[in-house]
């Protein structure tokens, strides 16, 4: 009777566990599988309509890595991340900070600040491309009036400036991830340390260096890198700013995967610009598990 009872839980486990396991397989696994799968092929809309699938080896990622787009992607990638995370870290942790703080307002204007990060990208990135639109932007129209430049620039349409008008749209967009994320974390540090480190004659930026930071370090770590793995896979606020142009100023990883696919039908080079995409996050997850394991012990 009992061995019976036990079963049943243990079974009982497995139907519970079982929807999400089919999603996880039938939504992420399946998919990246078939997608490893299609790399190591010859797939073109030719004979992926005939069903002829020739194995090609590692011959899709040597044509991709002897392209100068792809050196050109992995750069701009590269870099949009960089910038983007020099700028929305500091900027999130001043505003967990600040609105961290007790005084009125302070949780309405947090909210107020959520909004950024609850609009869908693609609308975001839509207002971006109006307010950087060389002619009737308002970017321009603020510029001209402060006498900061002498004539309008055309931001989307110039290799020099369009990167830096998707990394300032992205900032915006990213800047409440971060401040939502370390403002929670500040709440969970205890106020019995702060209350030593005053009766210590510890001056604020002390207290900030000397503990804030310190025990902040785990989720410090963690918005790091969900920042990098959100902006480095980035790709409908790009598409729809400047669809990775002109040029390839602003190719990204994630663009050149979808311009194989779906404008050149190279489904086989596309699925590979995908895999190393996904290699490259890989490593950065695996290395920031390491990272807490280590902390952990």
């Amino acid at each position: 009777m009992a061995v019976s009872y036990m079963a049943k839980r243990r079974w009982g486990k497995y139907a519970f566990s079982l929807p999400g396991v089919l999603f996880i397989a039938s939504l992420i696994v399946i998919p990246i599988a078939y997608n490893v799968v299609m790399s190591f092929q010859n797939v073109d809309l030719m004979n992926f309509a005939r069903g002829e699938r020739l194995f090609v080896g590692f011959g899709n990622y040597s044509n991709i890595f002897r392209t100068d787009v792809f050196g050109t992607a992995l750069r701009n990638t590269l870099v949009f991340t960089f910038w983007c995370l020099i700028f929305q870290f500091p900027l999130g942790f001043a505003m967990a900070l600040y609105f961290g703080k007790s005084f009125p307002g302070s949780g309405f204007m947090r909210g107020i600040c959520l909004i950024a990060w609850m609009l869908p990208m693609v609308s975001v990135a839509g207002v971006f491309k109006f307010m950087f639109n060389g002619d009737v932007g308002i970017i321009n129209n603020i510029l001209l009036r402060l006498h900061l430049v002498g004539e309008t620039i055309p931001w989307l349409s110039k290799q020099d400036t369009a990167m830096t008008a998707i990394v300032v749209a992205n900032i915006w967009k990213g800047i409440p991830f971060n401040m939502i994320l370390l403002a929670t974390a500040l709440t969970t540090l205890p106020a019995d340390i702060y209350e030593a480190a005053s009766i210590d004659g510890a001056s604020p930026v002390q207290k900030f260096f000397l503990i804030t930071v310190p025990l902040l370090k785990p989720a410090i770590l963690s918005v790091l890198t969900l920042g990098f793995i959100y902006t480095f896979k980035v790709f409908d606020l790009v598409y729809v700013m400047t669809g990775g142009g002109p040029g390839s100023s602003t190719e990204m990883l994630s663009t050149l995967a979808y311009r194989y696919s779906f404008n050149e039908y190279n489904f086989s080079e596309g699925a590979a610009v995908s895999n190393v995409l996904f290699v490259i996050l890989m490593c950065v997850g695996i290395f920031y598990i390491n990272l807490v394991q280590r902390e952990d012990r």
